[in-house]
């Protein structure tokens, strides 16, 4: 076994045949990206990447998957159950590598969505063939990928790509929150990962939540709560992504250029870094030197804020036009999605023989129901005033108090 060491899970082992898988390509170019994007603008130590990521996505699944085998063993009777290991950790190993440099704004110019890419990634022999060698079904990996899976591989797609308790999600935030420090990203994984359990509801295997999990899915909504309040959506990250946008619309005039796998294989964070240097443009300029091309006015986080936030937008808009920029960012908390459409796939929590939503099984997960709101309003510090935007902001939103 190969042994590799990790700050958050420990010893991760890999057998050499994932490590061979490991060693593609494919695999080596994600850890030159970052799994945070820009996010290390605002939080210095936050250079970790995607490569770290996908391992500790194996080692949070490995620990679901031998939970689920203790103690709902019911549920792999007639299992292949090495093959069932060996499928979700290849899957895990391998759920991240259609992302592009700096993802989210890679996706946003080039149009295409990672799984997309994932899915040609995964039909190059260079990938089947360390694939084979794990004696796994490429279309396997992939139906786990984009939650395509069914019987017991419906299960393992939720521990691959949610919505709800997945593995990538269980690694992630422990993960951000290690290298940017935030501590209130982190959750009771011990406790969670104990508690999950493989229930039958409405005719289907899901992945579920035992009574005595409660506190710790508490503690798991909170902290991706806290991460997307202080981390994601962090006023210093969302501006930099707008300007790398801009800059990659010049670095890439022609977008279907790279629909090509191989092309888009080429590109990694540092490649793009490396071609910002040759541009001279104002947002190539603000990337190389950590320019602030913007300034927050004002700032949203509540559902109510709305009709005030909107108010501002307009008063800068009249006075400075597009100079202003309304950033209005939104999630469902935690893609249950808790209070907002019961036909929409919950988290069920086994309570004795009855199976209960989780919004029955605790208050605080009831409460916290919905969608989170995180409205900014920025302004260009080269053409407009900061003091007297802020000011207009102040005005509105005392007289919207009274």
């Amino acid at each position: 076994m190969k042994r590799i060491f990790d700050p958050i899970h420990h010893f991760i082992e890999l057998s050499p045949a994932e490590a061979k898988l490991l060693d593609s390509d494919v695999m080596q170019r994600m850890r030159r990206l970052r799994q945070l994007g820009l996010a290390y603008l605002a939080f210095p130590s936050a250079e970790h990447s995607r490569f770290s990521h996908a391992l500790g996505a194996v080692a949070a699944g490995t620990r679901v998957f031998e939970t689920l085998i203790t103690h709902s063993r019911e549920a792999f009777e007639n299992a292949d159950i090495e093959y069932e290991r060996q499928l979700l950790r290849a899957a895990l190993l391998l759920h991240d590598i259609g992302h592009g440099p700096f993802s989210h704004a890679c996706e946003a110019v080039l149009g295409v969505r990672h799984e997309a890419r994932t899915e040609a990634i995964l039909n190059l022999p260079r990938i089947r063939e360390p694939l084979a060698a794990l004696e796994v079904d490429a279309k396997d990996v992939l139906a786990l990928i984009i939650g395509n899976g069914s019987g017991r591989h419906r299960v393992f797609g939720e521990i691959v790509s949610g919505p709800n308790l997945d593995a990538d999600r269980m690694d992630y935030l422990l993960r951000d929150s290690y290298f940017t420090g935030v501590a209130t990203g982190h959750y009771d994984s011990e406790q969670l990962f104990g508690a999950l359990r493989i229930y039958q509801h409405s005719n289907h295997s899901i992945l579920g939540v035992d009574s005595r999990g409660v506190v710790a899915l508490e503690s798991f909504v909170l902290a991706r709560y806290m991460m997307f309040a202080t981390v994601y959506f962090h006023h210093t990250t969302r501006m930099y992504e707008r300007i790398l946008q801009d800059a990659l619309r010049e670095l890439w005039p022609h977008p279907s250029a790279l629909n090509d796998i191989e092309a888009f294989l080429d590109w990694d964070d540092a490649r793009v870094m490396t071609e910002l240097e040759r541009l001279d443009s104002d947002a190539a300029r603000a990337l190389r030197g950590r320019i602030r091309v913007y300034a927050v006015a004002a700032e949203f986080n509540a559902e109510h804020d709305l009709d005030v936030f909107q108010e501002c937008e307009r008063g800068l808009r009249s006075r400075w036009g597009d100079a202003v920029w309304a950033d209005s960012q939104e999630q469902l908390m935690h893609r249950l999605p808790l209070g907002s459409d019961d036909r929409r796939p919950t988290v069920m929590v086994g309570i004795g023989d009855t199976l209960v939503d989780a919004r029955e099984a605790s208050d605080l997960i009831k409460r916290v129901s919905g969608r989170a709101y995180w409205r900014k309003l920025f302004v260009r510090r080269d053409r407009v005033d900061v003091a007297a935007a802020r000011a207009i902001c102040n005005s509105i939103i005392k007289a919207a108090a009274h």
